[in-house]
């Protein structure tokens, strides 16, 4: 099979590298011997092995290390050193945790670890404390330890990711709730959205605002003023964003974007990835003409390129097409959150930052505007 017709490889998660290093360190602490190979269990049983990179044994520390490996997924940390060493506790205190260099600390509330603590998520500390004390009943150890778990790197790494805005400081994150990565899943972005809700709910935030993009991010911040941390960086999945809010309510969110990943929101799509749909021009020209346009304008947008072309047609002929497209966008997230008590605004936004639509705060039993049912 060619490589372009192959299965997409899987990955691991910094979870199952950090377990892996901790338990080789553990053993090497007990027994003076680093497995390599070593091999650790998953969440769902699977018993994966990893190679050393390295192993270092000192007079009352050993620190084994593991590269990451993310397979086919473009993850950030993808041939990042992860280290663990590993420390004989104070009796009873079971298993410890320390973030070393590159590893960030929560600073703030509503994340599943507290503020004060390494930035190791729960499923990675389950992990690591099963493998130690694995390993301390084999080696007749007594399973008190403390793990430190550094990323050479991290804290430069950690830039490219949603950390800083979620109050993790200094360096990655420790992730992994089944410990595999599946390529391209995005299931890392959709944990931060998830996240940044969390926090801003743990703030008391009543108004967050999700964007689609930097421009409209930047945009809506200013329109309103909003602090970073009710900025909700949600890409392409307003629908992810939008179920968790179901659950997890604030009354009053804006989703901001462009004008195209605007359109399919109004198209009734709500994953808004070019992938996933595009836009209709079909559509688009009938809001127009349903708003007041021309015969003449329709036809221009139904042989335009692009959304944002349509939306130049429609603006040289002073005809509101973003309004309406706001409206209906509001109206597919409306139905998503209908009766949680959430009021949702859309603001569209061109590439130079241009207010080109907008749907007021409306709460989320709004009636529908006509739209194409999809």
């Amino acid at each position: 099979m060619s490589s372009k017709h192959r299965p997409l490889r899987r990955g691991w998660t910094t979870g199952a590298c950090a377990t892996a290093a901790a338990k080789a360190a553990y053993t090497a602490l007990l027994t003076g011997e680093f497995p390599d190979p070593v091999e650790v269990v998953l969440p769902r049983g699977e018993r994966p092995t990893f190679v050393l990179a390295v192993s270092r044994r000192g007079s009352d520390a050993a620190t084994a290390g593991v590269i990451k490996d993310a397979g086919d997924d473009p993850d950030v940390t993808h041939g990042a050193l992860v280290l663990a060493s590993v420390r004989v506790g104070a009796p009873g205190s079971g298993v410890t945790f320390r973030a070393g260099e590159g590893v960030g600390t929560v600073t703030r509330p509503g994340l599943a670890i507290p503020p004060g603590e390494p930035a190791i998520n729960p499923v990675p500390r389950q992990m690591m404390r099963s493998a130690i004390a694995e390993v301390a009943a084999a080696a007749n150890g007594s399973g008190d330890v403390e793990i430190e778990i550094a990323i050479p790197g991290g804290d430069a790494l950690s830039a490219r990711t949603l950390n800083a805005r979620l109050g993790i400081i200094g360096g990655l994150s420790i992730l992994g709730t089944t410990g595999i990565v599946v390529p391209y899943s995005c299931s890392s972005w959709i944990a931060s959205i998830h996240s940044g809700i969390d926090v801003a709910r743990a703030l008391g935030h009543t108004h967050i605002a999700g964007a689609t993009g930097a421009t409209s991010e930047a945009a809506i911040r200013k329109l309103h003023d909003l602090p970073e941390t009710a900025l909700i960086d949600m890409g392409d999945f307003v629908g992810g964003m939008l179920k968790y809010l179901r659950r997890h309510p604030v009354p009053k969110v804006t989703i901001a974007g462009g004008v195209a990943k605007m359109a399919k929101l109004a198209q009734g799509l709500l994953d808004l990835h070019s992938k996933r749909g595009a836009v209709d021009l079909a559509w688009l020209a009938g809001a127009a003409e349903t708003t007041g346009g021309s015969p003449a304008l329709r036809e221009r947008i139904l042989a335009s390129n692009t959304a944002a072309e349509a939306f130049e047609h429609a603006e040289a002929e002073r005809v509101a097409l973003g309004d309406a497209v706001a409206r209906a966008a509001q109206h597919t997230a409306a139905s998503v959150v209908e009766g949680r008590g959430i009021a949702i605004e859309i603001a569209i936004f061109d590439r130079e930052a241009r207010l080109m639509g907008h749907a007021p705060f409306a709460p989320a039993h709004a009636p529908s505007p006509a739209r194409k049912r999809r």
